[in-house]
């Protein structure tokens, strides 16, 4: 498995990196090819270690889990991020095989901007990405593999159009549907 690593706020020593390969190595096993691993280690407030790890298989399947350890042991953060991730390839083994093309790919969602009080917008980040094919089924997987509140895909089930589906806040999914301008 080929390991990226990033801190933020704290150095670390190899051992606890070699912990982290050790644990998320062994999720390896649910992948038929090589996955890349990406871990962020960072200590908040009070001592509070939190480490990222996110997961990208070969076919792009992205499985993310951020937990904190508020006793300030990386360590137990690493292990409950990797039960994390565990739980939801268990959880989803089915329903991935069934419904993941090996061309499908994650994009990465843009970060949430700050508005002013005058009105002006201070956006902090950009991101691109391509927006790949896949049924409404598969962008509701993959936004819940990833932990966030929506997702943006090309719906097959739509002519190709560009979607967004979003968790609702009194609970279940909305989608969001374009369609071009046509005077």
């Amino acid at each position: 498995m080929k390991f990226t690593y990033t801190c933020k706020k704290v150095s670390l020593n190899d051992s606890v990196k070699a912990y982290a390969e050790k644990k998320v190595g062994k999720l390896e096993k649910f992948f038929k090819e090589e996955p890349e691993a990406s871990v962020t280690f960072s200590v908040e407030k009070k001592n509070r270690c939190v480490a990222e790890i996110m997961l990208r298989g070969a076919n792009g399947t992205l499985f993310r889990a951020v937990c904190e350890d508020p006793d300030g042991d990386m360590r137990g953060a690493i292990d409950e991020a990797t039960a994390q991730i565990e739980r939801k390839i268990r959880k989803n083994k089915t329903r991935l095989a069934k419904n993941l093309r090996a061309e499908a790919v994650l994009p990465e969602l843009p970060e949430e901007f700050e508005a002013h009080e005058e009105g002006t917008f201070d956006i902090v980040r950009t991101k691109r990405f391509t927006v790949k094919p896949m049924s409404v089924e598969e962008a509701i997987l993959q936004m819940n593999l990833l932990g966030h509140s929506f997702f943006v895909f090309r719906n097959t089930d739509f002519g190709d159009a560009i979607c967004v589906v979003y968790r609702r806040n009194n609970g279940g999914y909305g989608i969001i549907e374009t369609e071009d301008d046509e005077e």
